[in-house]
């Protein structure tokens, strides 16, 4: 007979089988705290830990001489930690009865130059048949200083496998000023053990032949070069059949720069359009970009063809062949626009173009002799505002056929290179006037062997940094290249209003004026620490504080919030103020037994 009559279930306590007190049924007829004394779930899962980090780098040793850049309270430091955790693997993948799952895994704060890091796992455990056992304890890992193979390098003599010698002939820096810009934002020189610079050129000394052929495939997209390989034995063993080389690369870099003037020959000319002779070197990429300064025409050499057929310029861009010129006026220079819509007209098919009436700066006062040209920058011209040129009525050209040129009449007497802005045009100080600075590179400078060339060379080095600015200020194409930074000038003006003057620099209200090559306070970016003394970087790194930058993983990163990266990869964190409070082992407790709970789901059933 099976009776119907709804019945309630109930769990009928026993008592523990070691201290007698009543306790729900389980297998064991254990209570929690006393199966806990009994059974350690922590048993064999080691509570301290060594990670050794490159000082140098800041990057963690991983294994078998990899290494890892990752940043504090990272999920990935947090993946380092956990392999490092002796015992805690081998439990994960043990036997049934010795088993032990990983079920959280967070952060505890620690001193920041305590060289510690401490983590809070919880793992759970199967004591004895359907009684699973949870228990959190902490790991504390010691850190210790170790460099890896890289830096290793750095500070022992030929170990270098690899050289990349980078070379222009010519007589002033201002392409390897550029080059050094398009490397730091690239990044192309990770992984050169050194960097040497010379007047001439500079030297990347890289541990092996890969990481050189990449930077010459760097090289390759930004500049037209040529490349030289050679390789000297340095080692060989016979009976293996293995042999070490020693890798010199000569990069030569073409011979024209920016602002060069050029008289192209015939067939040269032909073949590029059939532009005019005379031609503006307007600027270098991977290819050669030439442009009338008169008709505004435009052509570009490829490398291939330069290399072919080498030009050398009739003037060279230099400091002593500029002639600073004021601007007395200036006339439009109309260009058909047929079936050209209106804004396309006005923008960009004026072809920039103007008929631009100059005179010397050093003739202002003494005579009334003024020029009369057209000028592919005339349209960011004014009267008043100062630029520089070539005066081609008193140079000396260094070819015959430009020479003869000048004297049938052909060429014109001024080309105008570039408008001046700021300190430069008005004659302040640049620092209290440029609102832009630029990062270098951390180089090792190779002195002159005399004491009187190496005067003179940091006296050059001084004037073609300066050259190089001007340049970038005057240049909106080649600032898109780069990362250009705020200046103390550019902060302060911020602070002042800096909304007023980069609504009055953008000048969009009046087409006709629109000095699109001006810097603007848009441009800059923010954070960079920039010292007379590049090798005061060190010594920075040592004396940092918390409003200074700190390099983890290799990355610069500044200081942030405790716990916001760990939040940020969805990692626990436990603070400064709860860190005092988290016991180095807590009590194990249940949180599951089978038994109890198959009791509890079954019908009764009374026959």
């Amino acid at each position: 007979i099976t009776s119907t009559t709804p019945t309630t279930s109930k769990m009928v306590n026993v008592l523990c089988c070691m201290c007698g007190i009543p306790i729900p049924s389980n297998p064991s007829n254990t209570c929690p705290s006393c199966l806990a004394s009994k059974a350690d779930v922590t048993r064999g899962i080691s509570t301290e830990s060594t990670l050794h980090q490159c000082r140098g780098c800041q990057r963690w040793h991983l294994d078998a001489g990899k290494w890892m850049g990752c940043e504090l309270e990272s999920r990935e430091l947090m993946s380092l930690c956990l392999q490092n955790v002796a015992g805690l693997n081998k439990a994960q993948g043990g036997k049934n009865g010795e088993k032990v799952r990983l079920i959280d895994a967070g952060w505890i704060w620690t001193e920041p130059h305590s060289m510690r890091l401490k983590i809070r796992l919880t793992v759970q455990k199967e004591v004895q048949l359907g009684t699973i056992l949870q228990q959190s304890f902490v790991v504390v890992f010691v850190i210790r200083n170790q460099q890896c193979t890289e830096c290793q390098a750095e500070f022992r003599q030929g170990v270098w496998r690899s050289l990349v010698q980078v070379r222009q002939r010519v007589g002033h820096k201002r392409t390897f000023l550029y080059l050094e810009q398009l490397i730091l934002k690239h990044g192309a020189h990770r992984g050169s053990l050194n960097i040497e610079t010379f007047r001439d050129g500079m030297d990347f000394y890289f541990p092996d032949k890969g990481k050189a052929a990449r930077f010459i495939t760097f090289l390759e997209n930004v500049v037209p070069i040529k490349v030289k390989t050679s390789k000297k034995l340095i080692g060989t063993d016979d009976k293996s059949n293995i042999s070490n080389f020693k890798h010199t690369n000569l990069v030569e870099i073409c011979t024209l720069c920016k602002d060069d003037l050029l008289y192209l020959p015939p067939r040269t000319a032909r073949n590029l359009g059939n532009i005019t002779r005379l031609v503006l070197v307007k600027n270098v990429t991977n290819v050669i970009h030439l442009i009338d300064p008169l008709t505004g025409q435009t052509a570009q050499m490829n490398g291939e063809a330069f290399w072919r057929d080498p030009i050398r310029p009739v003037i060279t861009a230099a400091r002593s062949r500029f002639v600073r010129c004021v601007v007395l006026g200036k006339d439009p220079i109309p260009v058909p626009v047929a079936n050209v819509s209106k804004r396309t007209a006005t923008r960009r098919n004026r072809n920039k173009l103007a008929l631009l009436t100059v005179a010397k700066e050093v003739d202002l006062g003494v005579n009334d002799v003024t020029v009369e040209e057209s000028s592919h920058v005339g349209y960011l011209m004014n009267a008043g505002d100062v630029a520089v040129g070539y005066d081609l009525r008193d140079v000396q050209f260094v070819d015959d056929e430009a020479e003869v040129a000048r004297a049938n009449g052909k060429l014109p007497d001024v080309v105008v290179l570039r408008k001046l802005y700021g300190g430069v045009a008005t004659g302040e100080a640049l620092e209290k006037s440029r609102l832009f600075k630029l990062d270098r590179l951390n180089v090792k400078i190779v002195e002159a062997c005399r004491a009187k060339k190496a005067k003179k060379d940091q006296m050059d080095d001084t004037i073609d940094e300066e050259d190089f600015l001007r340049e970038v200020e005057a240049d909106k194409e080649m600032r898109i290249n780069i990362n250009l930074y705020k200046s103390e000038v550019a902060i302060k003006e911020e602070e002042e209003g800096g909304d007023a003057a980069m609504d009055n620099g953008n000048g969009e209200d009046d087409e006709d004026d629109d000095d699109d090559q001006q810097v603007k306070l848009d441009e800059l970016l923010d954070g960079l620490i920039l010292d007379e003394n590049p090798d005061e970087k060190e010594q920075q790194m040592a004396d940092v504080n918390i409003d200074e930058d700190e390099i983890w993983g290799g990355v610069g990163q500044k200081f942030v919030e405790e716990g916001k990266k760990a939040a940020e990869d969805g990692v626990a964190f436990t603070g400064r103020d709860e860190a005092g409070a988290v016991k180095d082992k807590e009590a194990a407790v249940v949180v599951g037994t089978v038994f109890g709970t198959e009791f509890m789901k079954k019908p009764f059933k009374f026959t």
